[in-house]
């Protein structure tokens, strides 16, 4: 059995603006694989884990399980797959506090209609082999993190689902618990089901036989030269684009505007002369989250980070004044 993603895109709105978390993402991942979406908080793991989960609709893009279109699933055919085909193991475990461990792995059996006394056993077989066998009837409240996040596998194994996904496994974890949950994650990954975690744990490396970055090194934004010309209307980078260069706005006035959810453009800011603009991006390793737009003819002088750093040193950041640029939507000066 196979997991191919292909070309998976994701938006939604937030505060009125279009955000696309997950942008053209591609990978494949086997039975008997530990798969790690590796990346910052924001790249978009959880969003994907998301997709996995059946829980968000992807707005572009193909998501097959063994052949099955996870993104065209509705109605029943959602339902059965998101019960049978895929466990969870959530970031804060999710676990029911008025419930024993036990209790709480029984419930998608319960769900699933499995008579309770076979449920009882598949419970305590599932905490047997996570190694809580002993603290089946302990609540959340009594067990420790670890042992906690134990339970919450348990209850992502009990229908056996050939995909298991995992958000940030070892977030809430010392680094004595980190070991058995990395150890035990692992070992649930095999002929028959495998393992996808996003993380930003290095640690986990070791133990993948795939890792999908999900923050790689962007695509170089090569500045046309050191200075800029652009007549009024054209455009210096896009909304999404990679930010390697800081901009300082020589003469003329460039617009810094943001694509809202309806299509529209918003005005956050016009950079005049002595502004600069486009700061996070390079320094953040992040996209553009705006475009800038010449408003009038203008020139402007683009800066590496580490330029920029030097220059606004030298002046001692009086005379350069920042801009709302794509990090900075303060509105129009």
């Amino acid at each position: 059995m196979a997991l191919a993603c292909e070309g998976l895109v994701v938006e939604y709105t937030s505060g009125g603006y279009l955000v696309r978390p997950v942008d053209e993402l591609s990978f494949e991942v086997s039975d008997g694989e530990l798969a790690l979406l590796l990346g910052p908080s924001g790249c978009g793991k959880t969003t994907v884990l998301s997709v996995l989960a059946g829980i968000l609709q992807p707005a572009a893009g193909r998501l097959r399980l063994d052949g099955t279109d996870i993104a065209g699933l509705t109605g029943r055919a959602l339902a059965a797959y998101r019960l049978g085909r895929v466990g969870v193991v959530f970031q804060a475990f999710n676990l029911i506090p008025s419930l024993t461990a036990a209790e709480n792995v029984e419930i998608p059996l319960l769900a699933a209609g499995m008579p309770r006394a076979q449920s009882r056993r598949r419970a305590a077989a599932l905490l047997d082999q996570v190694g809580l066998g002993e603290r089946a009837r302990h609540r959340p409240a009594e067990l420790s993190g670890g042992q906690q996040q134990r339970v919450a596998i348990a209850r992502a194994l009990a229908l056996d689902p050939p995909l298991v996904i995992a958000d940030e496994p070892t977030a809430h974890l010392d680094y004595v618990q980190v070991d058995s949950v990395l150890r035990l994650l692992r070992s649930i990954a095999d002929d028959t089901r495998m393992v996808i975690a996003a993380t930003h744990d290095d640690r986990l490396i070791p133990l993948a036989d795939r890792v999908i970055d999900m923050n790689p090194d962007l695509p170089v934004e090569e500045p046309r030269s050191n200075r800029i010309s652009l007549p009024a209307g054209e455009v210096l980078f896009e909304q999404g684009d990679p930010g390697d260069y800081v901009y300082m706005v020589e003469s003329g006035e460039v617009d810094i505007v943001r694509v809202l959810a309806d299509g529209g453009a918003q005005l956050l800011n016009t950079m005049r002369p002595g502004r600069y603009f486009g700061e996070l991006a390079p320094m953040l390793r992040l996209r553009r989250s705006a475009t800038a737009r010449a408003r009038t003819d203008a020139v402007v002088t683009a800066l590496t980070a580490q330029e920029f750093r030097r220059t606004a040193g030298r002046q001692g950041n009086l005379n350069a004044r920042p801009g709302a640029s794509s990090e900075t939507p303060d509105g129009p000066r």
